[in-house]
């Protein structure tokens, strides 16, 4: 059941990052459908549930070396993963994944840590 709240939890959360991200960059672009939308935001939960755990423990030397600052690597590769398997979504260049990592990474700190405090309560 744990897994099932933290997909669900995750997904919506993706959900506003993927939006903000489409909407404050200019070389980050999703498909203008729901569908579109919707399956690029699934494809990216999956990835962040499944891929991202496997990236950190890989990539954990670096993360240690730059005291935690290598895991905008981590998630920015991510962003690459869904760039390439949902033709949903196009990232054109080097500045907008970089761009769209530091902000859905920030969106999704707040709503992780604002979700943690009212589940607390």
């Amino acid at each position: 059941m744990r897994i099932i709240s933290k997909f669900i939890f995750s997904f919506f959360s993706n959900v506003l990052a993927l939006l903000a991200a489409k909407y404050f960059i200019a070389g980050f672009h999703i498909s203008a459908t729901l569908y579109g939308f919707l399956s690029a935001t699934l494809i990216f939960t999956l990835i962040n549930l499944f891929i991202r755990p496997v990236l950190k423990l890989i990539l954990t030397p670096i993360i240690f070396i730059t005291l935690g600052l290598g895991i905008i690597l981590v998630n920015a590769i991510t962003l690459y993963i869904l760039d390439y398997f949902s033709p949903d979504i196009t990232i054109t260049g080097l500045t907008p994944i970089i761009y769209a990592t530091v902000i859905i990474s920030v969106i999704n700190l707040v709503v992780h840590f604002s979700a943690k405090r009212l589940y607390k309560e």
